[in-house]
């Protein structure tokens, strides 16, 4: 008996309690959800809309994802207002959350009148179970002051309200995050390798066929006077990358070497240098390398990568670490160190034939000819030998390969389906990363010698390989633009076209030219700071951004991109060094008639050449070279003899009186200026050697990464793949396909 009554006691609470809170939790709380979801709509809305009118806020790029997946977490505990806030949290933006908030207003007074309902039918038929009168059950209902059911109906608006103001922040966040993704433009660099600039046509060649990067200069901005900070890859890389002068970095030239000459040298870009790409990676940014490097791999043991693309803010690399050179394409000759190469190949073959006239001695018993001093003489022949013929007779397996991240995936390079790889490469890595921020930078391994051409080009051009080099060249960049065009992305793209530095013109053999042309200007380069060897091609195209068949004749550098693609990016300039590039948007967007440059300065390794002055006050450009390098044989204009020009001892001819040119009247620098027919002649001096002094002053000692202990090849620093000395690797076509499906 006791026990039956306990039992409906139970019942009868149990069912009184339930029924209130769930009368508080179905009518109570949905009709607050739905008046906090009106609420919440109005004011993100306001929120959301204020929020697009201000600078997008710094964060990564896994921020969006991450809040989309706290909302999905929410959502699966069964609560819809939080469901509805996670699709809110998605990339759609405002458009989005508005709708998201109609919805959820709808769908919680639909889901708060069926509650309700359901709710008074389960409540009449407890009552009915427990033998009471639904008529009076009502009037205990709304007169019910049990504190435990007050407690009940009080957690729930609570839960309600809590639950409504997570949607409400998901909401302002979904926005911000929008926001952020819709002002981070897309950037896509693409440089050519000693690309001249005569051998376009929007810059005046009408013999080679460049109708694609015609077309970026038709659609976008066009520089005329785009200076590379130094006219060989190294140096002039460095600069681009850093947004700073090569010798701020250590790899400004003292002597002979003025690259990188070994992949299994200790020197390269320093771990503690920033590149933008670095920044922009702060920034959320996917950032990818696809083809040339040339800046270094390791510093201390094979596997460090300390000069690496990847330790250097590129999340991903496909290319060449090295560069293509003539040692890459078997019957081209040699590249690196010549001089140095025969030396020690003589010294090794007058060892060789000493050590082999000493056995004759001995056996012909001519002479007593020691068994010790022989076996030394035979050591000693086997060193020389080695010492030439391990970092040159294999400089094609130790230079020429091909590396994905930091690994080694064809050892030597196969130059014939290099380039279709590269194309492929950056083609993928835009789709892969569509839907967020990136920054490719498309370094392309022509028109640098060996030139290599694929079947489509060759025999093509009215300029014979080299001609279809460049129109090869003209549609690997018309590839990319489609690309770029066909994921609806040439609105959210910034893309840019220019040479690391100008064409190579003592390039040549007994089919032709194999180098460059530089149009009207003179020089070409390793050249120093005569204009051919630095002024180089620059276009940019953004779509609806920068106004189109613009040109500009104001100075400009490659060292720019460092300051614009971060500011562009949202992110902050750094602070703990000196910078020499200047943003070129308001430039390019008209909001500024003249460039930031007042000076520049032209090195010839280390060695300051020459200065560039552009009044305040003048359109002039004023030049002046300290000294220029020996041109040979006499009379020619480049270094035949030794293929390239050097810029140190009685390889140049330093200048009592500067040489001083107008380029605004003399870009070809045929004339020099003087004190009699010039009138500001003496002011140009007084005020370019002002600037040379305060430019030293902001110069501070760093190690010497192109020193001979830093360049040498050292086996255990050298790349390879497999087991070394035994390093070689193919990726065919099959293997290439299969490694791009993993990523």
């Amino acid at each position: 008996m006791h026990a039956a009554a306990d039992l409906r006691l139970f019942r009868s609470q149990s069912c009184t309690t339930w029924t209130v809170s769930l009368l508080n939790s179905g009518a109570l709380s949905s009709v607050s959800s739905a008046m906090s979801c009106l609420w919440i709509l109005f004011f993100g809305s306001l929120i959301a809309t204020g929020v697009r009118t201000q600078e997008a806020p710094e964060m990564d790029g896994t921020t969006a994802e991450s809040a989309t997946k706290a909302a999905a977490d929410l959502a699966s505990e069964g609560d819809v207002s939080v469901r509805i806030a996670g699709a809110m949290a998605g990339p759609n933006g405002l458009g989005s959350g508005i709708v998201a908030g109609v919805v959820a207003a709808i769908m919680m007074a639909i889901i708060g009148a069926v509650s309700s309902y359901f709710t008074y039918q389960k409540k009449m038929l407890c009552f009915k179970a427990q033998g009471r009168d639904p008529e009076r059950a009502k009037e205990e209902n709304r007169t019910h002051n049990d504190p435990q059911v007050k407690m009940l109906g009080f957690m729930n608006i609570c839960s309600c309200r809590f639950q409504s103001l997570g949607l409400f922040l998901l909401l302002i966040q979904s926005q911000c995050l929008s926001s952020a993704g819709i002002t981070k433009p897309n950037f896509v660099l693409m440089m050519v390798d000693d690309l001249g600039i005569g051998d376009i046509g929007c810059y005046g060649n009408d013999t080679i066929r460049t109708p694609n990067i015609d077309r970026l200069a038709l659609e976008g901005v066009k520089l005329t006077q785009h200076i590379s900070a130094a006219p060989l890859c190294t140096p002039s890389r460095t600069a681009f990358m850093t947004g700073r002068y090569a010798l701020r970095s250590g790899l400004g030239s003292t002597g002979k070497v003025q690259v990188i000459l070994f992949l299994g040298g200790s020197g390269g870009l320093p771990p503690n240098e920033t590149t933008f790409a670095r920044l922009l990676q702060k920034q959320g940014y996917s950032t990818g390398i696809v083809g040339k490097w040339h800046l270094g791999v390791n510093c201390k043991s094979r596997n460090d990568h300390c000069h690496h693309p990847n330790n250097h803010g590129f999340d991903y690399f496909y290319g060449l670490p090295f560069s293509n050179f003539n040692d890459c394409k078997p019957g081209e000759g040699k590249d690196i160190l010549v001089d140095l190469q025969v030396a020690l190949w003589q010294l090794s073959m007058l060892a060789g034939l000493g050590f082999l006239t000493l056995v004759l001695v001995r056996l012909t018993g001519l002479l007593e000819v020691s068994v010790k001093l022989l076996t030394t003489l035979a050591a000693l022949c086997l060193l020389g030998f080695m010492v030439w013929y391990a970092p040159f007779g294999l400089m094609r397996t130790w230079n020429c390969i091909v590396m994905r991240n930091h690994r080694v995936v064809e050892q030597p390079t196969n130059l014939d389906t290099l380039s279709e790889r590269l194309m492929t490469e950056a083609e993928r890595f835009v789709e892969r990363n569509q839907n967020r921020p990136f920054l490719l930078f498309l370094s392309l391994a022509h028109v640098h010698t060996p030139l290599f051409i694929s079947r489509d080009f060759s025999g093509k051009s009215k300029h014979g390989l080299y001609g279809d080099n460049v129109e090869e060249v003209d549609w690997m960049i018309g590839r990319m633009v489609k690309t770029v065009e066909e994921l609806n992305l040439s609105e959210r793209t910034l893309m840019y076209f220019t040479s690391d530095h100008g064409g190579h013109v003592e390039d040549s053999d007994t089919h032709g030219q194999k180098g460059g042309w530089n149009g009207i200007y003179r020089g070409g380069k390793a050249m120093g700071g005569w204009e051919g060897g630095i002024r180089v091609p620059g276009i940019f195209r953004w779509v609806g951004r920068l106004p189109s068949g613009r040109v500009l004749e104001e100075p400009t550098s490659l060292m720019d991109l460092f300051p614009t693609l971060v500011k562009l990016a949202g992110g902050e300039m750094p602070q703990d060094r000196v910078l020499d590039g200047h943003d070129l948007m308001p430039l390019l967007e008209g909001k500024t008639q003249r460039s930031e440059h007042e000076f520049m300065f032209h090195y010839c390794g280390v060695y300051l050449n020459a200065v560039r002055w552009h009044p305040p006050d003048s359109d002039s450009v004023f030049k002046v070279h300290f000294f220029t390098p020996n041109f040979s044989p006499p009379g020619a204009v480049g270094c035949y003899h030794t293929k390239l020009c050097m810029c140190h001892g009685e390889f140049v001819t330093w200048h009592d009186m500067p040489l001083v040119f107008d380029l605004s009247r003399d870009p070809s620098e045929r004339a020099p200026l003087r004190g009699e027919t010039e009138p500001r002649y003496a002011e140009v001096l007084w005020r370019v050697r002002e600037a040379v002094e305060m430019h030293h002053r902001t110069l501070s000692p760093v190690e010497n990464q192109l020193s001979w202990g830093n360049i040498l090849w050292k086996p255990w620093l050298q790349p390879c793949c497999g087991i070394f000395p035994f390093c070689s690797c193919s990726e065919d076509n099959s293997t290439f396909t299969h490694n791009i499906g993993e990523l």
